[in-house]
């Protein structure tokens, strides 16, 4: 089963220096159809003005990967992680018994992320900070696994089941994304540019599809896209 969540039909908050798009109920955007997708509980899509972002704050028992499309992003926490995740790569957070940080985009153009919280198996953990740069040309014939919880990924989750692909693919370039043999994982996608097919339904930039009950799914570029695979368990 597959089911199609629109950029323009997502939920939305404006704070001037932050537009953000909510595929999830997230703070005052609030829809009892849409509390989350198992463990996946949180993806904001935010585009953040220059020289502006998130002052220090808190958060506990939530892992919380950071996705940057355009720009970059400068995190720093109070474990006395510092940090500048750019276009193309990853940051993790995996909150556990506390944590105060801060994101800001110091850049001199906007920075457009994804933000993707996910539940961890254990709660009390002790909190940690990571990021990686990954590759950014045009992928061959299969996504690389960029994020996971069970040490298979360069960046570590603490959550066994969950695993994040992402890549860019070519005009007309098409592959196939394996799920799972037994239909027991559930994955939600994201189209972070261009134009794709995405099983039969044709999802554009910033929107999302959730994919229940199959064991692989066929990804198809209309033109040159950019696409973000998670995974999570039953």
């Amino acid at each position: 089963m597959l089911h199609h969540y629109p950029y323009a039909g997502l939920g939305a908050a404006s704070f001037g220096w932050l537009e953000a798009r909510h595929h999830f109920s997230f703070g005052q955007y609030q829809d009892p159809q849409k509390t989350g997708f198992g463990d996946l509980l949180v993806i904001n899509d935010d585009i953040i003005q220059p020289k502006s972002g998130f002052a220090p704050h808190g958060h506990s028992d939530m892992e919380i990967i950071t996705y940057v499309r355009r720009g970059a992003i400068s995190h720093e926490d109070s474990q006395g992680n510092k940090g500048r995740t750019g276009a193309g790569d990853v940051q993790v957070m995996s909150a556990g018994t506390g944590i105060r940080h801060s994101e800001y985009n110091l850049e001199e153009e906007e920075t457009n992320l994804f933000q993707i919280w996910i539940a961890p198996d254990e709660s009390g953990l002790p909190p940690r900070w990571d990021a990686a740069e990954f590759p950014k040309g045009q992928i061959d014939d299969q996504l690389p696994l960029l994020v996971s919880g069970d040490g298979q990924a360069p960046l570590h989750i603490n959550n066994r089941a969950a695993k994040i692909y992402a890549g860019r693919l070519g005009a007309g370039q098409s592959l196939t994304h394996k799920l799972a043999e037994d239909l027991s994982l559930r994955a939600y996608l994201l189209v972070s540019d261009g134009t794709m097919l995405i099983g039969d339904i044709e999802a554009g930039k910033g929107d999302g599809v959730s994919v229940e009950g199959r064991t692989h799914i066929e990804i198809a570029a209309r033109e040159p896209s950019e696409i973000l695979v998670i995974e999570l368990g039953a």
